[in-house]
């Protein structure tokens, strides 16, 4: 704030709110200036914010007002004039309702947070972790009941109840189940056809109080051919490579060239075509990237997946995902489950 000579930064999105205050609510506003922090709570939430919140001053919205008339009273009491705000993340209307309202100049800072959330300390690290080993935990429980008997949602719905009854307070995304033909689709939906022969792609994830895990794997139901087994192969190599070249302080499209490479002189460059990989947190998918495109530097403190794929348009495909944290001399994979193709 210093840097960017700001007086305030007023906070109203959830992800972020829950990042600077570890508290979870659907509304609030959390204005910090450099000596001081308010977080402004309506009724429902007041009380639990009181015994949540710790460096802030919890603020209980007066009924007769809404969260723009307080935080407008805020800014005048405290005399306020240059207020960052999340630029890539409200609507025109409400930075145009802003602009009239609060009479400060409104600076661009989403930014700022990016690159705070951008490094997990020790502690983010550990807490990913579990949600990792609740999602691996409940992947290995439906190992047993994959069949062609089964519809791709029916196994979506199990991997889900599996990861809520393992202790996850969510999804932390859509599970991806695709089968067979459409194995070739990175961002396929479960159907109401049954699970097909032929590659079976399971990328999902758990979240836990408010850390989200990422994890791809490829299974194949029915003995694989010999083109199959090359691509599996191929991209496992690829993937080996990527994490081999990861560490903090390296280019992300230096770590996506590194595997990209592999599948290229496999001959299956045209059907890898997204990145390598993407940092996640307590989002999915958060803003570095390790991709041809990344012009990122990926810092110590890093958490992105690492996960090439080839994809066969109408034939099948392959991706393998884990997770890395970044360290000074390389990285730590956080997923432990194994990466040899099983075959049911």
């Amino acid at each position: 704030m210093n840097e960017a000579n700001l007086d305030a930064m007023l906070i109203t999105n959830p992800i972020n709110r829950f990042f600077a205050t570890g508290f979870k609510s659907s509304a609030g506003a959390l204005i910090i200036t450099k000596n001081d922090a308010w977080f402004i709570i309506d009724f429902r939430y007041v009380e639990v914010a009181r015994q949540t919140v710790k460096e802030a001053e919890v603020v209980q919205l007066p009924s007769e007002k809404s969260y723009n008339d307080a935080i407008e009273s805020t800014l005048k009491e405290h005399g306020l004039k240059t207020v960052g705000f999340e630029d890539t993340l409200i609507s025109f209307s409400a930075h145009k309702e802003w602009l009239e309202k609060f009479g400060v100049e409104l600076v661009a800072a989403q930014n700022m947070i990016n690159d705070l959330r951008e490094i997990k300390s020790r502690e983010d690290v550990d807490n990913m972790t579990k949600a990792q080993r609740i999602a691996e935990k409940s992947f290995e429980e439906i190992l047993p009941m994959i069949s062609t008997d089964l519809t791709e949602k029916e196994l979506t719905a199990e991997l889900i109840y599996r990861m809520l009854k393992n202790g996850a307070d969510d999804k932390a995304f859509d599970p991806i189940i695709v089968s067979g033909s459409k194995s070739s689709r990175p961002h396929g939906v479960p159907g109401d056809e049954k699970i097909s022969k032929g590659f079976l792609t399971i990328d999902f994830g758990a979240k836990l109080d408010g850390w989200c895990s990422d994890t791809t794997r490829t299974l194949c139901v029915g003995k694989p051919d010999e083109e199959m087994v090359k691509v599996y192969d191929t991209v496992l190599k690829a993937q080996l490579a990527g994490i081999a070249a990861a560490h903090g302080g390296a280019k992300g499209a230096d770590i996506d060239a590194a595997a990209r490479n592999i599948i290229k002189e496999a001959g299956y460059g045209d059907y890898f075509d997204h990145g390598f990989g993407h940092s996640i947190g307590l989002e999915v998918h958060e803003t570095l990237k390790a991709s041809q495109i990344s012009k990122d530097i990926l810092p110590v403190g890093a958490v992105i997946s690492a996960e090439p794929g080839i994809y066969l348009p109408g034939r099948f495909g392959v991706r393998i995902e884990d997770t890395l944290y970044l360290t000074e001399g390389g990285c730590e994979n956080l997923t432990k489950l194994p990466k040899e193709l099983v075959v049911l």
